[in-house]
């Protein structure tokens, strides 16, 4: 019997879609970081941090408090001293990412960061921080002083790896190691002007940068309160420690204003100003704004970084011109 084998010819098999599983934000920033070559200029920018560059503009306080506003030479070197730490800043910025990517990508906001979100990749990070690196350091030779300009530079980036690797991690010395970046900003502005160091500005600063650092550090732990979290994120604090934050960091803010208070009785004072008791005003000042800025983190609205926060916000911004023009009128007026 003849059987054709038409008959027996196999149907087409019926292909059946799969179900895609929900693709988290991690794995997809791992899988962009990991294949794409390309690189987007702009988030190589956004990765460096320009808007952090503004807290570099403390360079700029040791010029101002000495007069030397009027002065191109120490204008000059202190632009020379802000295009220095901005490019070290953004090369540390670089490696902490790299460093903290898988916390990142775990974090509310910063997991939009450019290297969590995998808009470039760990290799190209890599390669832009000793680049950034080189030309910092080869702004040594455009101011007087190159020496101590170089001691401060060398200085601030052994602080920022230390604090990188190290002391991040570490209960209060976190917040002291922010607080001495930040015055060795103020450090290198002498270096790089030629400046003499006021013994009276480095204790406001380090109490002053202090106070702001546990801000920062308080406005985490309010944004991360799920304690596992913390522990992802590798900080040294518990939610139980967030009202000892705010009382130190008050506390702090307080003492600035007590070293502004003995500041005005000085002898120094009496020497750059004709009327030495205008400064008196900047008391009152100093007290308003450090309560305001905790009064603002202890009701949720500051953002991680409170500095930045009070060189763009107005009332901030307000306040400083206040305190300029009391200083130009104690120093004008007959």
């Amino acid at each position: 019997m003849h059987v054709s084998l038409g008959v027996f010819r196999s149907k087409p098999r019926r292909r059946y879609n799969r179900p895609l599983l929900p693709r988290t934000a991690g794995s997809s920033a791992c899988r962009r970081s990991a294949g794409s070559p390309n690189m987007s200029a702009s988030a190589m920018i956004r990765a460096m941090r320009p808007h952090h560059w503004l807290k570099n503009g403390l360079v700029f306080v040791p010029i101002l408090l000495n007069h030397d506003v009027f002065d191109p030479a120490a204008l000059w070197h202190g632009v020379v001293a802000f295009i220095a730490f901005s490019l070290i800043a953004s090369a540390i910025y670089l490696l902490n990412d790299i460093k903290d990517v898988e916390a990142d990508r775990l974090h509310p906001t910063k997991r939009k960061r450019p290297l969590a979100a995998g808009e470039i990749t760990t290799a190209q990070a890599y390669a832009a921080a000793p680049v950034l690196l080189l030309a910092a350091f080869s702004t040594v030779l455009l101011v007087p002083q190159p020496q101590s300009f170089m001691l401060a530079l060398l200085a601030y980036l052994f602080l920022a790896l230390t604090y990188l690797l190290f002391l991040k991690r570490r209960l209060l010395v976190d917040v002291l190691g922010l607080a001495a970046m930040h015055t060795l900003r103020i450090l290198a502005g002498n270096a790089a002007a030629a400046v003499p160091i006021s013994s009276w500005l480095l204790a406001f600063s380090m109490f002053l940068f202090l106070s702001l650092a546990l801000v920062k550090r308080y406005a985490e732990l309010r944004i991360t309160a799920d304690q596992s979290g913390l522990k992802k994120a590798g900080r040294g604090y518990q939610v139980e420690d967030i009202e000892a934050l705010s009382q130190l960091g008050m506390a702090s803010g307080c003492t600035c204003a007590l070293i502004m208070a003995l500041y005005v009785d000085s002898a120094n004072v009496k020497q750059l100003y004709r009327h030495p008791e205008l400064i008196w005003l900047l008391c009152p000042i100093v007290l308003y704004q450090m309560a305001r800025i905790w009064f603002m983190a202890r009701r949720g609205g500051m953002p991680d970084d409170p500095l930045v926060f009070m060189i763009r916000d107005w009332r901030s911004q307000l306040m400083g011109l206040v305190v300029i023009a009391i200083m130009v009128l104690a120093t004008i007026l007959p």
